[in-house]
């Protein structure tokens, strides 16, 4: 492949683009994969059974070994809806298993160790009813961990569903975003320790927290379809205690509230949308500052993370030249500039510090992934074989990016997962972003899907997804490559069913327990799984 053309302030580009990361989806219009999955798409197609209600077997219900194999759900991002009913109860369902631990398979990071106590069980209707539920644990094989719970829910919403996009474990809670509530619940049991309430739906989260445990959720001003995603909340993720609201004011008479992004660095958080964008202490609600608008580059939108913040930024000359600005999170200063090649944009994030992100022109549909420097300035073009996954929330209109979420980057390295085909697996590619080759990959097994999650104590852990009678797992990968080693093993049986057809679920895996969510719920009065957690 030919070199990227060069902008005349910019230092040549290393050679080895190579293929890396394969041609653009058409149009470079990609369906957003990162924290604001509330961007408008087609309705959902059904969702399978998530919780059977007898153990399956001859004769029975459910999937397992006999069974015809489902039909693979088509991957959608979740929708933005305007609802006008109230959220519906949330159902606790326990499960016991063997009560004999199975042995380890594999030693814990220094950092996970399990920790948190159950909550209390006040009578809130949280109980599974007296129903007879199945066992999830049931036939655990040798070395296979447990489901610890599944929580699940009916709501009787509107005809496009409703979103769960969020997901936080802080401390001995993890929290969940469904519709218009925020709802804690304990890590050991699922019981729920609080629920928040909103005055509409939910429109925008960050996937920050501060130190303290809170985070900042957006949410609209009315019901109905002609309103606006303008509200802004900070809550306690602990305590599910609101701790102010305010509405973001317009900067100019074309600010348009449609799907902001929001981004927390310190007590900043930045609200992005539409060409505008706004920065609030999370302290206290005052306003630090706002992109400029005029002539000249004008920032679009900010992203944060791993103590630095950058700009996006589109200039106003005749080929609405991009940027990429380094930004003081408290005044909004621009430290340094980069500048993309002529007609290139920012197409995704996969790191802001280190900066990595991936470049393309949608008219020749050159792509590159680029490395810059502390000071703005490209070190490295990264080469590798195969085809990555891109769009990790550019809509193609209001280019409001979110980091990947399943880009990693630690210690020189960038983690990406190959794009999986259908009935083939993908691989993760370890990239040094010294020298933009690869170091190492790792392939998920036979028709199998991995996907990073997050590096710790110089490992690389990773998700390998169910699959309809074998169990997910939680491994971790040296820095340096070698053999994966199994942090957990999944129960087959009746959980891996449930655990395969999350579609497009929100991913943790904090002190030795695994939580894997739905993002969208087609609320149509029927029992749908939300929040499934693994541990030993």
């Amino acid at each position: 492949m030919t070199e990227l053309p060069q902008p005349s302030n910019q230092p040549p580009t290393p050679s080895g683009y190579g293929h890396l990361p394969g041609p653009p989806q058409q149009g470079y219009g990609f369906p957003p994969q990162g924290e604001n999955p509330y961007a408008q798409q087609p309705a959902y197609p059904p969702q399978p059974p998530t919780v059977p209600q007898q153990a399956a077997g001859p004769g029975g219900s459910g999937s397992g070994p006999g069974m015809a194999p489902k039909k693979k759900m088509v991957l959608l991002v979740a929708a933005s809806v305007a609802s006008v009913l109230v959220l519906g109860g949330v159902g606790y369902v326990a499960f016991s298993g063997d009560d004999k631990d199975p042995k380890p398979v594999a030693q814990e990071p220094a950092d996970a160790k399990p920790s948190g106590s159950p909550s209390v069980d006040k009578g809130d209707g949280n109980g599974d009813g007296g129903g007879q539920q199945t066992d999830l644990n049931a036939g655990r094989k040798q070395g296979e961990d447990k489901v610890l719970w599944l929580k699940t829910t009916k709501i009787d919403g509107p005809g496009m569903g409703v979103a769960a996009a969020a997901q936080w474990v802080i401390g001995d809670t993890v929290v969940k975003s469904l519709w218009k509530n925020l709802t804690g619940y304990a890590v050991t049991d699922g019981k729920e320790k609080w629920t928040l309430p909103f005055p509409a739906q939910i429109c925008s989260v960050a996937s920050q927290t501060t130190a303290e445990g809170r985070t900042v959720v957006m949410y609209r001003d009315g019901e109905g379809e002609n309103t606006s995603c303008t509200q802004l909340r900070v809550v306690d993720l602990k305590t599910g205690k609101e701790a102010w609201s305010k509405e973001v004011p317009k900067e100019g008479l074309f600010d348009i509230f449609t799907s902001p992004t929001l981004s927390m660095i310190g007590d900043t958080v930045t609200v992005s949308r539409g060409g505008n964008a706004s920065a609030f202490k999370i302290s206290n609600g005052d306003k630090l500052f706002a992109s400029p608008v005029g002539d000249g580059c004008n920032p679009d939108s900010y992203e944060a993370g791993n103590g630095k913040m950058i700009a996006l930024v589109t200039c106003s000359d005749e080929d609405s030249t991009a940027e990429v600005h380094g930004i003081d999170p408290v005044t909004g200063a621009k430290g340094w500039a980069y500048r993309l090649p002529a007609k290139f944009k920012v197409t995704s994030i996969y790191s802001v510090n280190p900066t990595v992100i991936d470049i393309g022109n949608e008219q020749t549909k050159q792509r590159s992934i680029v490395v810059l420097g502390p000071d703005g300035k490209q070190t490295a073009t990264l080469a590798g074989e195969g085809s990555f996954a891109v769009g990790c929330g550019d809509t193609g209109v209001f280019r409001s990016l979110a980091t990947c979420p399943s880009a990693v980057v630690d210690a020189g390295t960038l983690y990406l997962p190959t794009a999986a085909g259908t009935g083939k697996a993908n691989e993760i590619v370890a990239i040094d972003l010294a020298t933009g080759k690869d170091k190492w990959r790792v392939p998920a097994g036979d028709k199998r899907t991995l996907t990073p999650l997050k590096a710790v104590n110089g490992q690389l852990i990773a998700y390998r997804k169910a699959e309809r009678e074998q169990g997910g797992e939680v491994l971790s990968i040296p820095a340096a490559g070698g053999t994966p080693t199994a942090l957990l093993r999944h129960p087959s049986g009746p959980a891996a069913p449930i655990e395969r057809t999350f579609t497009l679920p929100k991913l943790d895996y904090v002190d030795g327990r695994f939580f894997i969510s739905s993002t969208h719920l087609r609320a149509q009065g029927q029992d749908e799984k939300l929040l499934m957690v693994f541990g030993k």
